[in-house]
This record gives C-alpha cells, sequence and structure tokens, in this order.
C-alpha cells in the first residue's frame, strides 16, 4: 500500500534536481515547497529513498499536520496520531523541533507536550503504564511555524550527506548533497571527464563518480529505521541488491583533482578509496597559476573566498587567475560555486546562468559557463 506520506528536506535551490531523483525512485503525489518536498509511497520507498537520494538531507515520515495554538490542541493532535504503526511498545521515541513566528514558541515545553501525549496514545493502544524505551530508536522531529505542528519521524540518522567515505576534510568543505546537486545540474554522464582544480577533500569529484556510475550514495552507510521491526530487513536487502544491480561498470568517466595543498591531495585520494571510485579518479599537487586545460572536460569548483581562507583581495585575484586559466565554452563548461556577489566583474565574464544555492548557512550563486 501507498499510503506513507513522506517529506524530504534539501538545499535552498536544489528542489528541481530532488524532484527529478524523487520520480526516477517512483514516488508519487510529489510536492515542491520551499527547501523540502513531499511525497508518497509505501514501506519500500523507507529504503529505496535512504539508498538512493543524493540531494536531500533526510527521508522522513510525516504522521500529521494539523493547527497548534495552544497546548491543549498540540497534545489532543498528537494523541490523535497512528504512533504505534511504526512505534512499538519497547522502542525509543525521543522528541526535538523547532518553533518558528508561533504563539507556542517554547520548544522545551512543546517537546514535554508532544512526549506526553505519545505516550498516552501508545499506553492506551498496548495496554502499558510506563514504556522501556530500550528498543531502535524512533526519532520524533516536530516544526511548529506560524502555528501548524507537523510532527515527523526520522527514518535516516545521521544525516544523507554522512555518505561514509569522508571521515575527515579540509578546512572549508562542501557538503556531499550539495555537491551532488551542483554535479547534476552540471549534467555530469557516464563518458564525462570533470575536473577540479582546487579539489580539497574530492568532494565533487567523488559525487560525480557516483553520478556517472550510477552508484546509490547510501550503500557504504546504516540508516535509523534499518534497526525498526515495523519495516521488514527483506525490504532493505531488496533495495540494496537491486540498487547494487544498477551500477555501470563500463563507463569512460574520469575526474582529475588539481590542489595547491599536499595534504588535500592525499586527503582526496583517501576520500575516493573509502568511496571505492579510486579507479576513475587521480589527483596531483598542482597551483591554478600552472592549470592546463583538459580538452572535452567539465569544471566544476569551490574556490577559497574572503569570509573563510582567504583576505578578500586575495579571493578576488585568484577569481582573475581563474578567469585567464579556465576559459569555458560549449566543449569545456565550467561551474563555481561563491558567495562573492561580484566575481563575474573578477573572473571577466558573465555567467550564462546563476543560480542561488545555499553552502550551510552561507548564500552562494552558482555560476554556470557552457556557451
Amino acid at each position: 500500500m501507498n499510503d506513507i506520506t513522506f517529506c524530504v528536506p534539501c538545499h535552498f535551490g536544489l528542489e528541481s534536481v530532488l524532484k527529478f531523483e524523487l520520480g526516477r525512485i517512483g514516488a508519487e503525489n510529489i510536492t515542491v515547497s520551499d527547501g523540502k518536498l513531499g511525497f508518497t509511497g509505501g514501506e519500500e520507498l523507507i529504503a529505496r529513498a535512504n539508498y538512493r537520494l543524493a540531494t536531500a538531507e533526510r527521508v522522513l515520515i510525516e504522521l500529521g499536520t494539523f493547527r497548534a495554538e495552544t497546548f491543549t490542541q498540540l497534545f489532543d493532535s498528537v494523541k490523535a496520531l497512528p504512533l504505534e504503526r511504526f512505534i512499538g511498545r519497547k522502542d525509543a521515541f525521543p522528541v526535538k523541533g523547532h518553533c518558528l513566528d508561533s504563539k507556542l514558541h517554547s520548544v522545551p515545553d512543546c517537546q514535554k507536550i508532544i512526549k506526553k501525549a505519545a505516550v498516552e496514545r501508545l499506553k492506551t493502544k498496548y495496554g502499558v503504564s510506563w514504556f522501556e524505551e530500550t528498543g531502535a530508536v524512533h526519532q520524533l522531529q516536530f516544526v511548529i511555524r506560524k502555528d501548524i505542528c507537523s510532527l515527523y519521524l526520522d527514518t535516516t540518522g545521521a544525516g544523507l550527506h554522512k555518505r561514509g567515505y569522508r571521515q575527515n576534510s579540509n578546512e572549508a568543505p562542501i557538503k556531499e548533497t550539495l555537491a551532488a546537486g551542483i554535479v547534476d545540474l552540471a549534467r555530469v554522464r557516464q563518458d564525462t571527464a570533470v575536473v577540479d582544480p582546487m579539489c580539497g577533500s574530492g568532494t565533487f569529484l567523488i559525487e560525480a563518480a557516483y553520478k556517472a556510475a550510477n552508484i546509490a550514495p547510501g550503500l557504504r552507510r546504516h540508516f535509523a529505521a534499518e534497526q525498526w521491526e515495523q519495516v521488514s530487513r527483506d525490504i532493505w536487502k531488496r533495495e540494496k541488491e537491486q540498487a547494487l544491480s544498477e551500477v555501470r561498470r563500463d563507463i569512460g568517466f574520469k575526474g582529475l583533482g588539481f590542489d595547491i595543498d599536499a595534504e588535500a591531495v592525499a586527503l582526496t585520494e583517501d576520500n575516493a578509496k573509502k568511496a571505492g571510485v579510486i579507479s576513475r579518479i587521480q589527483a596531483a599537487k598542482r597551483d591554478i597559476a600552472y592549470y592546463e586545460r583538459v580538452p572535452g572536460a567539465t569544471v566544476i569548483v569551490n574556490p577559497p573566498y574572503g569570509e573563510r581562507m582567504l583576505e578578500l583581495r586575495e579571493a578576488e585575484e585568484l577569481y582573475k587567475l581563474m578567469g585567464e586559466k579556465l576559459s569555458p565554452s560549449r566543449e569545456e563548461p565550467c561551474f563555481i560555486i561563491t558567495p562573492h556577489e561580484d566575481f563575474e566583474k573578477f573572473f571577466g565574464r558573465k555567467a550564462d546562468k546563476k543560480r542561488k544555492l545555499y553552502n550551510g548557512m552561507i548564500k552562494c550563486e552558482l555560476f554556470m559557463y557552457f556557451k
């Protein structure tokens, strides 16, 4: 039965990319709003979405959405939800969340009310007076915005950007989910050559290799709902086997990474090994000043900028140098993410297209050159 309602948050600006991903995995009734998408599906989508979605931050089950202007409304509405479908009598069900622009603004108070309502609901259903909560964790997560409360169950655990290959990163990492979205916008295919001239910890190159080889990004990690009795382990096994069977091995993709820092180069190689794509990726120590064009390659890069690693003027000089060395064209497109509002001026060329994105809390632009 496709009767489960899901919610998947994403980076602002990647909603259209995630919508396409959801269509590919069989999601139904897809809805789009700022920074999140909703859809419906069966229990198999719990596993499939966690394994396969490259740009989602996590996979949430939406238990209910209702108006909550008072604690009584909040308590009664939560108590009316069918929590027992996913929470067993021994399961742990901690509560966390946030409030914004609402009459109910105290997060700790809302946590207590929701927890109490959940306990009362489950007491009635299981005929017990208290819960030991020694079983699998079923994290309840609430959002109260403009007096409307949505209550979710987190199936993911650690965020989906944690693929399992990057235990270490350099000073200015980009989230794997954001990198995957940019790789998608750059139209990386199975025979694409991708170059990152400031590769850092190798995230763009690894995510590009995953995209080219159709490797599901969640295959090297575990998820909270794998421990739930309510979701058959056969579903997880079947979905993982199916994802593995769809990996493309006869591809022409190659990733080339360069960095001025030898430690970054070593980090890229180490992460590529952990990700299982080292055979597709090469990295070398090289300053952008000595960059040599790779015929037919797509360049994807997250250059340093003034607020984090370089002084602003140094960053601007770097952008000028990038403009001289990269020379984007239809055959050799270039995708650059930076928060610098005047990047184009220093790069020496207007982008063919721009897209607003957020790298963490930093508002950025993706400057796309493909003509």
